[in-house]
């Protein structure tokens, strides 16, 4: 087969970008040939470790491997991008792609016009191109990396053969079970949760909402997805912006699959999702729904200078009075509180953003970078620069 010419077809057919090696040896480069440059062996991006395989630099940028077995070729497709481009995100790829400097506009463009994708999606790429030139398949459940794949599979397996697709006589969820499961979101009691999901053979479904058994199942996860962020996730601590931008994710996400098993499996790994986030931010007991507004204003305000007074007047109490009631309740000092949110921001900007030191610093409201960077390595033991490489890693 002419190796070559399959990936220039592939290329064609998807959009999605494709290099290939012949013994480490560059033979082709989709972008190089559609914008007539010179391409570099560092285009490979990674070092491939099995076969086929995914790979990324952050979440929202993908690639994967086939390595086409006993003939020394190896392809490379991607990136493909989970959101719509941007300029950080071009410019990251140029960077790790070692682009001349000289074609990083040509490229840029050309990114724009690539195409976005689900993860699930780029599975599926894989699989056809493993299946293609190896004539092998391999396990869907191979590619995802939420932890024990093996595990949640035989999880899934045992939660869904327990579950019959009958549209025309599937009852509603009782009150009591979305009590139940919703709570145990709010608690952030993962191993409960599962425990439940297993053993319950009222997976959360409702009446006939749709009249294809996909759209059934899609419709079903988009209700399931507001009630676990607002019934649980919130009320156990998870910042409420983050819930609803993690709302829309999940429900684009459902929009692109294309079989029931992929949205009951996606349903499974949100409900985990949202509990394993309210248990990471959970909140002390006792805390009463006033000073609860006043976390909430502090996680919604971290890149301001917050004062103790201005929190206080959320609740139009005084500065006094606030400060002796948030301690009883949370156990921390208004201040400290507000910093320890700044630096879980900090955190997230580091690990998912491009921004530099001196731009989170001024982001954050820190009066100066080296302070910034003190206060980071006092809390967490480490520099910015570091937290950023080992969780990038």
């Amino acid at each position: 087969m002419d190796y070559a010419a399959f990936c220039k077809q592939f290329f064609s057919a998807t959009g999605i970008p494709t290099v290939l090696f012949f013994e480490e040896r560059l033979v082709y480069c989709a972008l190089a040939d559609v914008l007539s440059i010179q391409a570099l062996d560092a285009w490979t991006i990674y070092t491939p470790t099995k076969n086929p395989e995914f790979s990324c630099i952050n979440p929202d940028l993908e690639y994967g491997h086939v390595r086409i077995e006993g003939t020394g070729y190896d392809l490379f497709i991607g990136p493909l991008f989970t959101v719509p481009v941007t300029k950080e995100l071009a410019r990251e790829f140029m960077e790790d792609s070692k682009v001349s400097p000289d074609h990083w506009e040509a490229v840029e463009e050309l990114l724009y016009a690539l195409p976005s994708g689900s993860h699930p999606q780029f599975v599926r790429y894989l699989r056809f191109l493993h299946q293609c030139l190896n004539g092998a398949d391999a396990a869907e459940e191979d590619f995802f990396t939420e932890g024990d794949s093996s595990a949640v599979n035989r999880e899934m397996r045992a939660l869904y053969t327990a579950i019959e697709a009958k549209e025309n006589t599937s009852a509603h969820n009782s009150y009591d079970f979305e009590r139940k499961l919703y709570r145990l979101i709010q608690l952030g009691d993962t191993n409960r949760l599962k425990a439940f999901l297993e053993k319950t053979r009222d997976f959360p479904r409702e009446g006939r909402v749709a009249r294809t058994p996909l759209r059934q199942a899609k419709n079903i996860l988009i209700g399931v997805a507001e009630k676990a962020g607002l019934l649980g996730a919130i009320p156990g601590g998870v910042d409420i912006e983050r819930v609803y931008q993690l709302i829309d994710l999940y429900i684009c996400e459902c929009e692109q699959m294309q079989t029931v098993d992929e949205v009951r499996r996606l349903q499974y790994i949100m409900l985990m999702d949202f509990c394993q986030r309210a248990g990471t931010a959970k909140l002390p007991k006792g805390v009463s729904a006033e000073i609860r507004q006043c976390m909430d204003y502090i996680q919604s305000h971290t890149n301001m200078t917050i004062t103790v007074e201005e929190v206080a007047k959320q609740i139009h109490c005084s500065s006094s009075s606030l400060m002796r009631r948030f301690k009883a309740e949370t156990g921390m000092k208004v201040g400290d509180y507000v910093a320890k949110c700044k630096m879980e921001e900090a955190c997230d900007l580091l690990v998912y953003g491009e921004r530099s030191l001196a731009e989170i610093s001024a982001y954050l409201g820190y009066s100066s970078q080296s302070y910034f960077q003190n206060v980071f390595k006092k809390q967490y033991g480490i520099t910015p620069m570091q937290y950023r490489k080992q969780n990038r890693q």
